[in-house]
């Protein structure tokens, strides 16, 4: 079943959008601002994503440009309730694959996002059992580590932190992105939470003997791999 992630405050449109895709089989997780729409993006593979212009706490825009920031592929549909070709043409060129201004028939956005997922059969969901980065392998079915023959079990919050580390690898991760996917909550900058975790699964790393993955980036993060 596909699965799409909806980015609107109106609870109204949020839950028609809903029901009708529902009715078109496809699942869907709803979200009331930008905010919680990237961090879900981050932490979660969706299908497609049906992304208001006006979140309440970030401009629509500014979520498109850091969801393509952070390498989030899924084919977005922006909405909007102001029916402007600038505005329009702003979505499509920030990074949106459609845009719809309301009024419209939510069976033409069912329609819109079936194509969506039509045209981007790379992005269908497929069983992804293991997460690989280098040598290192990750099994997201037993949540076990490996290199090499040799495995260890890691602690829920250990193994959503190195999940989501190799998803991203390569990239500089902040301490508040990191902190946003892993704990759900806004980062405090008092915490470290971060810093005793990583250490954590550094020494695990280093149990398997494999290299280290996880640098440190001075004043910024940290960048797997």
């Amino acid at each position: 079943m596909w699965n799409i992630l909806i980015i609107e405050d109106d609870q109204c449109v949020a839950q028609k959008i809903a029901r009708t895709l529902n009715a078109g089989g496809i699942s869907v997780d709803v979200t009331d601002s930008g905010r919680k729409g990237i961090r879900r993006l981050m932490s979660t593979d969706y299908d497609a994503v049906i992304l208001s212009r006006t979140p309440p706490d970030l401009d629509g825009l500014s979520v498109l440009a850091t969801l393509r920031g952070i390498g989030a592929q899924s084919p977005i549909l922006m909405v909007s309730s102001v029916a402007d070709v600038h505005e329009r043409i702003e979505g499509l060129r920030a990074g949106a694959d459609d845009y719809m201004s309301m009024p419209f028939s939510f069976d033409e956005m069912l329609a819109r996002i079936e194509v969506l997922l039509r045209t981007r059969p790379s992005l269908k969901k497929e069983a992804q059992p293991m997460l690989r980065v280098d040598s290192l392998r990750l099994d997201l079915v037993k949540r076990t580590l490996m290199f090499q023959q040799d495995k260890l079990c890691l602690q829920p919050t250990e193994f959503r932190l190195l999940e989501f580390m190799m998803r991203h690898a390569g990239q500089v991760l902040t301490r508040s992105m990191i902190f946003e996917a892993v704990w759900d909550r806004h980062f405090d900058p008092d915490t470290n939470l971060i810093d005793v975790h990583v250490a954590r699964l550094r020494k695990k790393v280093g149990e398997l003997g494999a290299q280290q993955m996880i640098r440190t980036v001075r004043g910024s993060g940290y960048r797997f791999g």
